[in-house]
């Protein structure tokens, strides 16, 4: 048995993540998610959070939101539409935007918008949550 599976993280932009590592987890729409290699193939869509993985025993950690995540025994895809690590984000700018959709939010006028606000709110939340988790564990 392999003590690491591949993992390949990438958006429209860029290739974020190409490297043999021990674990990923990831935020499915269903649940949190992980992998070790040698896992069962599986598709998963992803929802908003923190996907870390794990290489030499330290955890890395990046901010995703939606695209999908392919498993199979010995590698795992994530094909994320926004993907940023955790020491690039800028957490001003995050707040800032958490600051904007909670306005948004009390100003809504239908669903459509009160929808849009609420995705925007969550993204800059779990930013701030992913630069957060990534300071502490360092």
């Amino acid at each position: 048995m392999a003590n690491t599976i591949k993992f390949e993280l990438v958006t429209p932009d860029r290739s974020v993540v190409s490297e043999d590592v021990e674990y990923v987890g990831a935020p499915g729409v269903n649940g949190e998610f992980g992998v070790l290699p040698n896992h069962i193939p599986f598709l998963s869509a992803l929802g908003v959070g923190s996907l870390y993985f794990k290489t030499g025993g330290r955890r890395s950690y990046v901010f995703v939101a939606g695209g999908f995540a392919e498993i199979s025994p010995d590698k795992v895809t994530v094909l994320a539409e926004v993907a940023e690590k955790a020491e690039e984000i800028d957490v001003e700018r995050a707040r800032k935007a958490r600051e904007r959709a909670e306005k948004r939010l009390q100003q809504a006028q239908d669903r459509v918008e009160y929808a849009r606000a609420r995705a925007a709110l969550v993204r800059a939340m779990q930013r701030v949550t992913t630069r957060e988790t990534a300071s502490q564990s360092r």
